[in-house]
This record gives C-alpha cells, sequence and structure tokens, in this order.
C-alpha cells in the first residue's frame, strides 16, 4: 500500500492541509483545533502509516528532534553501553540519537561535529578530546546545546557529567595495600586526558598516604593505538621482570590484553597476585576467579545526561552549567 501524502490525509479527513500540518508538528493545542479533528486525523495518520520527512519537518519546525553523539569508540563496551542507555532515554522523551565515534583523532572528531551540524541536530553530547574546544565553542556561540560527558574540557563553559576517577582508583589500591600487598603496578593508557591522570594520580596517592614508596618502573603507559600483540609483549615484560604482587589496570581493554598474559606466562590470579580492572567486562565475570572491577554509574550518567539536554532545549536562554561528578564503584569478587 502506498503511503499517503499530507495533501491525501487532508482530502480523506476533509480538513485543509495547514491543520494536518499543526497536528502532525504538535501545534494543534496552541492553533485551537478541535479534539474531534485531531482524533480524525491522527486515525487516518496510523491508517495510512503516514512517515513525515525529518529533515522537511525540521526545516519546518528548526526542530530535528535529533541528538549527535560522539564518543572515542563504539566498540568498547564502557562507550556501546553508556550510548545504548542514553538511546533509550532519549527515544522515551521522544528523541533519536546518531553517533560516531572520533577514535581519539582531532581531525576526525572536527568532521563530525561539522556533519552533525549539516544534519542540523538539536543537540549535542560529546566525549571530547583536547583540540576540539574552538569546535565545541562554535556550536555553543550557535545556541546549541553541548553536554560534555566521561572527559572534560576545563576551558569551555557547558555542562559536563562523570564519575570520580581519583576515589575509585585510590579505593582499588588501598584494598590491594589491605590485602597485604606492597608492590603494585598500575598499567594505563598514554592519552592526555583529565579522567586517565584521575586514575595516576589516585594510584599514586593512595601508596604515599599508606608509605610505599612510588616507583616509577610499576607504572606502563600503553600507547593507545598500538596493536594488542605490542601492548601483550609489554605487560608480560613488566610482569616478568618485576616482583608484583598486585595490578591495577586503568582500563578494560588493558586488563583483558593482561588476563592473556597471565594465562600466556601461567600466573594465577588468586591470594598472591591481586588484579583490579578499570570499567567492568563480561569477560571479567567469566574468568576464573572472578575478576574484580570499578563499576562506573553508567545508568545515573545516561540519566543525568539525558536530564540536562532537555532541560537545555526546552529553555529559549542559556542555562549555566553544571558539573555533575558521580562516584563510581568497586566490586570485589572472589
Amino acid at each position: 500500500m502506498k503511503s499517503l501524502s499530507i495533501k491525501d490525509i487532508a482530502v480523506k479527513a476533509n480538513v485543509s492541509i495547514t491543520t494536518v500540518s499543526f497536528i502532525i508538528n504538535g501545534k494543534a493545542k496552541e492553533k485551537s483545533i478541535s479534539d474531534a479533528v485531531i482524533e480524525k486525523v491522527e486515525k487516518i495518520i496510523e491508517e495510512s502509516g503516514y512517515k513525515p520527512n525529518q529533515i522537511a519537518r525540521s526545516l519546518r519546525t528548526g526542530n530535528s528532534n535529533i541528538i549527535g553523539l560522539i564518543i572515542e569508540d563504539i566498540s568498547n563496551s564502557f562507550f556501546s553501553r553508556i550510548a545504548r542507555l542514553i538511546e533509550d532515554k532519549a527515544y522515551k522523551k521522544g528523541y533519536k540519537i546518531i553517533y560516531s565515534s572520533t577514535e581519539n583523532s582531532i581531525d576526525k572528531a572536527k568532521e563530525l561535529i561539522n556533519m552533525f551540524k549539516s544534519r542540523k541536530v538539536d543537540a549535542y553530547i560529546i566525549s571530547p578530546i583536547k583540540g576540539i574546544e574552538e569546535d565545541i565553542q562554535m556550536l555553543l556561540d550557535d545556541g546549541n546545546p553541548v553536554i560534555l560527558f566521561d572527559r572534560n574540557l576545563p576551558a569551555v563553559n557547558t555542562s559536563y557529567v562523570g564519575a570520580d576517577h581519583f576515589n575509585a582508583s585510590y579505593q582499588s589500591i588501598q584494598s590491594f595495600i589491605d590485602q597485604g600487598k606492597k608492590n603494585i603496578a598500575l598499567v594505563t593508557t598514554d592519552i592526555n586526558v583529565e579522567q586517565v591522570i584521575d586514575r595516576y594520580n589516585g594510584y599514586k596517592k593512595a601508596l604515599e598516604d599508606n608509605g610505599i614508596r612510588y616507583d616509577d618502573n610499576l607504572v606502563l603507559k600503553i600507547h593507545f593505538n598500538q596493536e594488542e600483540g605490542e601492548t601483550m609483549a609489554q605487560i608480560k615484560e613488566l610482569l616478568q621482570h618485576k616482583h608484583i604482587d598486585a595490578v591495577l589496570f586503568a582500563t578494560n581493554y588493558l586488563a583483558i590484553s593482561g588476563l592473556k598474559v597471565l594465562k600466556q606466562i601461567n600466573k594465577a590470579v588468586g591470594a598472591d597476585f591481586g588484579v583490579i580492572a578499570y570499567d567492568d567486562h563480561e569477560a571479567f565475570e567469566l574468568h576464573t576467579p572472578r575478576i574484580s572491577a570499578i563499576q562506573q554509574p553508567l545508568e545515573e550518567i545516561a540519566e543525568t545526561i539525558i536530564k540536562l539536554i532537555l532541560s537545555q532545549l526546552s529553555t529559549k536562554s542559556k542555562l549555566p552549567a553544571e558539573e555533575v561528578i558521580i562516584p563510581s564503584r568497586l566490586v570485589l569478587r572472589d
């Protein structure tokens, strides 16, 4: 069955094309269209399978009802889970999400912002990288709501939602020390972003507060974009040549590489050797023994992002920037 046009619907309902247009665009009440007419038109729309042209509609109303979500890497379980939650919560409020990954490339991030601009998205949710401050500022200057999450850009005055990375890292190291561990390593990434630096600072401060000397040789900074084989070789080198009794992996993908190495060198996780991973992953539940992990409050982060975006979209004047930091949870297993 061929779907009807607005004109067909108007003829069928015996009303003007303008009336149908007002009903489709949610302006029936303010244009004093009677409930009986609204009901009649909506019934015809439903039966006909009419789908409004989103782009044409956005040109008429100025709203696309689409939010652009720019993240680091959709294949990383942290980002895929948070994207899914944001998508579900936005959908319930009448918004669709389109998302893309920057892969930590400044050029790609700038291209994505321009692409979303041309799609006339209503708002932006961005996990940013340093170097795109000006592009975000331009969006804000044009009156677009922008919420940053996971990473903050202090130079940009807009709302930010994130987890407390410093304390989560500190608690992990404290729990190792409470178990009698003395030679604790940190395997982290070399990305120069605030939350990675916070995890490093939490590690260092916990050692210091417990009178354990910080040793730079126990900190391995892995280059972000390198092949997994190279990462595993570096982790293997660290674990075989240092007397380490515990490791905090600063991301879940580093922890997975680390667990593969432990299997290769026949080193068991247990009473003599502790592992905690930052950002939970189902692989940690399946491992024997199960691996302890820091869980970021994904549900609360997504909920807060959507709440802030919707309050920005519903008001014409710019709301003051808010910074919302939500505690993470250390889940100790086995």
